[in-house]
């Protein structure tokens, strides 16, 4: 565990949610949460620089032994808009009505930072044990449909299941959505969830498979999806690309409901529609978009098209430019481009053809 060196000498701060989890089960932890039981403002204003304050959420960032380090105040929230974000409801509760507005059991786990003492009010640590996703109380998924995806998540990283309750409750909430709901939340978790298969005891095809068929589209869209059949997975694993996730929820029938950028809608946009045969048909295609939209084609089209086009053809690319068309007494003129096409289809023929071949295909096409 990450530890803070900070001397909490009236034993009021707390490790918190993730860490404490990712202790328990010796994993490494990349968030560092402390709360504070009280009002964290006032106490937390002690051990360095204050650097920002947000009163509203009873939030304090300082400076600890040149360390920025946060520090939230125990608080209650409450859920004015189901499917929203929560508004916080009171500062300065206890520490285990802090705990109980979170998701799972398993996150619902504190550690002091004095003493190292374990505090489970929610049976957390069993649930670890067994390997079990259980959230807090029967309203969970109504006050917070993310939380849907986010267990996913957990199943993903840890291979554990909901519990029977759990999963009664999750399908319940399924079976009449509210569709009034933070969209720029589920994203964040289709991101969290879709965007990283590190450290996942399951594979993100497992997930797929499983989990946005019934579950996620579900979410987004109440028609009905039908399966790919390629392994989207072991595509994404041949070609790395920046946008993971939008290859796996981009198979969805409809994202109108997710506020995507100009960029990942772009990406969706881009994906061709029509059958594709010729090499030069795929070659023009492809070219000019940006590699998600070719492995949805895969997924949504013919795996076998992006595969080539990606392992062979991107590859293939010809010499010659307007420079030598000039140079062969062609003046500039829109027939150029007509040109490049047609040294581009014979080269997709024969990609060992030089550069001499090229000015050559020029002279023909032009009857030089």
């Amino acid at each position: 565990m990450d530890i803070i060196n900070i001397k909490d000498t009236s034993n009021k701060l707390y490790y918190i949610g993730g860490i404490v989890r990712d202790f328990l089960l010796h994993r490494p932890s990349i968030d560092v949460d402390i709360t504070c039981e009280g009002n964290a403002i006032e106490y937390c204003a002690q051990f360095g620089d204050v650097l920002q304050i947000n009163p509203d959420f009873g939030t304090i960032k300082v400076l600890v032994d040149g360390r920025e380090v946060d520090f939230a105040s125990t608080r209650t929230e409450r859920y004015d808009k189901k499917g929203h974000l929560p508004q916080v409801d009171k500062i300065g509760v206890t520490l285990k009505e802090d705990v109980l507005r979170r998701d799972f059991t398993i996150n619902a786990l504190a550690m002091s930072v004095s003493t190292g003492e374990i505090v489970d009010y929610t049976g957390g640590q069993q649930d670890l044990k067994n390997g079990v996703l259980r959230v807090l109380h029967d309203n969970s998924f109504i006050d917070d449909p993310t939380r849907i995806i986010r267990g996913l998540k957990f199943a993903m990283r840890f291979g554990f299941e909901l519990d029977e309750h759990t999963k009664n409750l999750q399908d319940k909430y399924l079976e009449n959505i509210n569709y009034d709901m933070s969209y720029a939340r589920v994203k964040k978790e289709l991101i969290e969830t879709f965007g990283c298969s590190k450290e996942m005891t399951r594979g993100l095809q497992w997930a797929y498979e499983y989990f946005i068929n019934e579950k996620i589209y579900k979410l987004v869209t109440p028609d009905d999806v039908t399966m790919p059949s390629c392994n989207i997975e072991k595509l994404i694993h041949d070609y790395p690309v920046e946008n993971q996730w939008l290859v796996f929820v981009g198979t969805l029938k409809d994202l109108s409901r997710i506020p995507l950028t100009k960029h990942e809608q772009k990406i969706l946009d881009d994906v061709p529609t029509a059958a594709l045969s010729s090499d030069f048909e795929i070659y023009k295609a492809f070219e000019n978009i940006n590699t998600e939209s070719i492995l949805l084609y895969g997924i949504l089209q013919n795996e076998k098209i992006a595969r080539r086009y990606l392992d062979v053809l991107k590859h293939i690319k010809i010499k010659i430019n307007g420079k030598d068309l000039k140079h062969i007494g062609v003046p500039p003129s829109p027939e150029y481009s007509e040109c490049f096409d047609f040294v581009l289809a014979e080269k997709l023929k024969n990609p060992a053809l030089s550069y001499e071949d090229e000015i050559a295909l020029a002279k023909q096409f032009f009857k030089i």
